[in-house]
């Protein structure tokens, strides 16, 4: 697993179909009979991925789209054991994500929130253990200055799970991207170089 997930994995979601639709009721509710739903026919500062489609609302432009993809198995940097048993932690999974960009008027960016799903699991690659796990993740930019990416503030909320029968949860990271909000045990294992964090998780996975 990439150590930026991990980071998202701070904060997590929870029904994310549900919160899209939301939103897109609220824009439409606010758009004018004319114009909403039509084609975009100017340029859109940042550009949209391109499975995103985009549609003229009352107060601009909006653009939505999901996707699916798979990954792994990727090295997630997480150590476990020692001498000729000691293994680096794999993850490997399913990633859905369903994305809502809203531009200005001008055509400049002024909000993007992902809902990021990951049906996923961590493995031992020395005997092939593997604990499944499941992570949303919920993350809004808001830009200061439209059209500038380097002036949003991101928030990502959410939460993984991840217990194994007999143990319980071995890892806690949920909460909200608030330093001291909530159990981080990624965050503390790679930023304060705490081994207890994921000593737990490493048993389950055969540590010794």
């Amino acid at each position: 697993m990439r150590t930026p997930r991990f980071k998202t994995i701070i904060v997590l979601v929870s029904g994310p179909a549900v919160i899209a639709g939301s939103l897109v009721t609220f824009l439409l509710a606010s758009a004018g009979p004319a114009a909403a739903g039509q084609p975009v026919t100017q340029p859109l500062t940042p550009p949209p991925p391109s499975f995103e489609t985009c549609k003229t609302v009352g107060n601009g432009f909006m653009c939505e789209g999901a996707r699916t993809e798979t990954y792994g198995p990727t090295d997630t940097g997480i150590a476990c054991g020692s001498g000729a048993g000691a293994f680096d932690i794999f993850d490997q999974g399913t990633h859905n994500q369903h994305a809502i960009r809203f531009y200005n008027t001008d055509g400049n960016l002024t909000k993007r929130v992902i809902y990021d799903q990951y049906f996923s699991q961590f493995t031992n690659p020395l005997t092939g253990a593997a604990i499944p796990y499941t992570q949303h993740n919920t993350t809004t930019d808001i830009l200061a200055v439209p059209g500038d990416f380097t002036s949003a503030t991101e928030t990502t909320t959410g939460q993984a799970n991840i217990t194994v029968p007999h143990m319980g949860a071995v890892v806690l990271n949920a909460g909200r991207v608030v330093f001291g909000a909530g159990p981080q045990d990624f965050l503390d294992y790679f930023y304060n170089g705490n081994a207890a964090a994921v000593a737990e998780l490493c048993t389950a996975l055969g540590a010794s």
